[in-house]
């Protein structure tokens, strides 16, 4: 991995603790790095390939970032379960560059479409709570 200046150059490939680090997935009570939670995503999502080499160490290409940091995008600051985020990067798998920047960059994206699935989940919700009225 190339280094200037102490910093790693933009198209070098990270390790999960880097990751982790880049993206704020930190215990807040104990400062320990969340790794798990992007070993967990690899579990979940496909699109997530690091190289793995010895002692299991992983390595993520620029594409896995933004990959990883899409999916921390749509379950974190969008609020979308495992299964919504899927569906989104399995729809879009053609224009996933364009999405993860446009996704990221753009608070008002896909905001329409959470809000009407939040909105059905709360109505079905409500639905089920009346029938024990």
């Amino acid at each position: 991995m190339k280094m200037v200046n102490n910093k790693k150059l933009e198209d070098s490939y990270r390790t999960i603790g880097e990751v982790t680090k880049e993206l704020g997935l930190i215990n807040k009570k104990n400062g320990r790095l969340q790794t798990h939670t992007i070993r967990y995503w690899e579990t979940q999502f496909s699109q997530i390939k690091p190289r793995v080499r010895a002692g299991n160490r992983r390595y993520y290409s620029v594409k896995d970032f933004k990959v990883i940091k899409y999916i921390k995008f749509l379950l974190k600051d969008r609020g979308l379960t495992i299964s919504g985020a899927k569906k989104i990067l399995n729809n879009d798998r053609d224009h996933l560059d364009d999405n993860m920047n446009i996704g990221i960059n753009n608070p008002d994206f896909n905001k329409t479409k959470i809000i009407k699935d939040k909105v059905k989940k709360i109505s079905k919700i409500i639905k089920e709570l009346k029938k024990f009225k």
